[in-house]
């Protein structure tokens, strides 16, 4: 291990957002009987238990050879796939989720340690002969790589961690993949809302019309006017079938959470209850916050899974504008970080790891942060480094762990 080469600052933000997401479960968790706290039936104290264990993990990762995770990716990979398998005979179902082993009292979840495994297997997948991403075959076999787990995760119930999956696809545009991907990928999640929103033939006539406008614009572009009449015929057909999807696809709770979000119906009582109540804690918090254990929403348990998915409404009511502005800072500019030293990675394997590591974080802050102030649907995703779970804490410090390890052998400066 290269002391000197490590990216000691990353490992600073990120303890500190560990030791404040440790502070807001203490305070969304508090009670009166203090001796409880440390129990491992609290959630404090096992979180407690949680981040000991990480600390044992992040060096444990630091012992291992660089080329111990290339050579061992594939192995690492089919395990996982074998773990998530095995959900479907042994796994327990938790909030209408079968993703979680239950062991000696501990829940684990292995589509969190399956996110870090795939990225690895990703990365040497892509870093193989410097595969070429612009090649079909080489296409193929990398979304393939990440459409097993997604299939797997997805039909045991749990969507939020297959969109954690699906961001991969960054990962593939930072790359080299064709921009038709992320169009298409773009165009279809604009037209999924547009479409539940307006009348699909409103949508498809608009379609229509600003084809012929662009095609009038190109029209000395004969390769232009094709991929306009191709993305056409292609958003026409998916805003065909938006409502089957919606229909048959989701169940009838992620629906109405679509609803609420676009405000098509209002439900602060049923499903949209735990947003509204977050965005409650928020607008009491201010500017300043009221305090520490001082939160009304928080100490009246008016929000619920504050500890774990919405554990940033805490922050919004204890610490209020400031501290949640310091908690979104943090975690920009780690991101920020680990993407300009994956700029600088030589080593292709590494490269692509440090643009998974960065995505993955990337997804699970954005997403969290939009359920809790009600910009996306709620759908279970919790705040990296922050919220309450040991598998969620473990995977993410052995995705990070990986990465700094890996970074630690750039050859470039910074």
């Amino acid at each position: 291990m290269n002391i000197k080469k490590i990216d000691w600052l990353s490992i600073v933000i990120l303890c500190f957002l560990i030791l404040l997401g440790l502070i807001n479960i203490y305070s969304s968790a508090h009670t009166n009987l203090l001796d409880s706290m440390f129990s491992l039936k609290h959630p404090f104290g096992k979180q407690c238990l949680f981040i000991i264990a990480s600390i044992i993990l992040f060096f444990l990762v630091q012992l291992f050879p660089f080329k111990f995770f290339e050579k061992f990716a594939s192995i690492s990979y089919v395990l996982s796939i074998i773990s998530l398998l095995g959900l479907f005979v042994f796994g327990k179902s938790i909030s209408g989720a079968t993703a979680w082993y239950q062991i000696f009292g501990f829940g684990i979840q292995p589509s969190e340690f399956a996110k870090p495994i795939t990225a690895l297997a990703l990365a040497k997948y892509l870093s193989d002969f410097n595969s070429n991403i612009k090649t079909i075959k080489t296409q193929f076999y990398s979304f393939l790589i990440i459409l097993i787990p997604i299939i797997l995760i997805f039909l045991q119930g749990d969507p939020g961690t297959t969109l954690v999956f699906l961001s991969f696809f960054l990962v593939f545009y930072k790359i080299g993949l064709p921009s038709i991907y992320l169009n298409l990928f773009i165009g279809f999640i604009g037209l999924f809302f547009l479409t539940i929103l307006f009348n699909k033939q409103i949508i498809i006539i608009s379609i229509f019309f600003l084809s012929l406008l662009l095609i009038s614009y190109m029209k000395r572009k004969k390769k232009s006017i094709k991929k306009i009449i191709m993305y056409s015929f292609v958003f026409s057909a998916f805003t065909l079938s938006v409502d089957f999807i919606f229909n048959n696809i989701f169940e009838q709770h992620h629906r109405d959470r679509f609803n609420i979000v676009m405000g098509l119906q209002e439900d602060n009582r049923g499903v949209g209850y735990n947003t509204n109540q977050s965005r409650i804690a928020f607008a009491s918090g201010g500017f300043f916050g009221e305090g520490f254990l001082e939160g009304s929403q928080t100490k009246g348990s008016f929000v619920p899974e504050q500890h774990t998915d919405y554990i940033f409404s805490t922050v919004g009511e204890e610490w209020g504008f400031l501290g949640a502005s310091l908690v979104i800072f943090l975690f920009s500019y780690l991101m920020l970080r680990i993407s300009k030293r994956a700029e600088l990675q030589r080593n292709l394997f590494s490269k692509i790891f440090a643009y998974s590591t960065v995505t993955i974080i990337f997804t699970h802050f954005f997403i969290n942060i939009g359920m809790v102030l009600g910009l996306v649907p709620t759908i279970g995703i919790p705040l990296p480094f922050f919220s309450y779970g040991g598998s969620n804490l473990l995977g993410f410090t052995l995705l990070f762990s990986i990465y700094i390890k890996l970074d630690s052998q750039r050859t470039s400066k910074w």
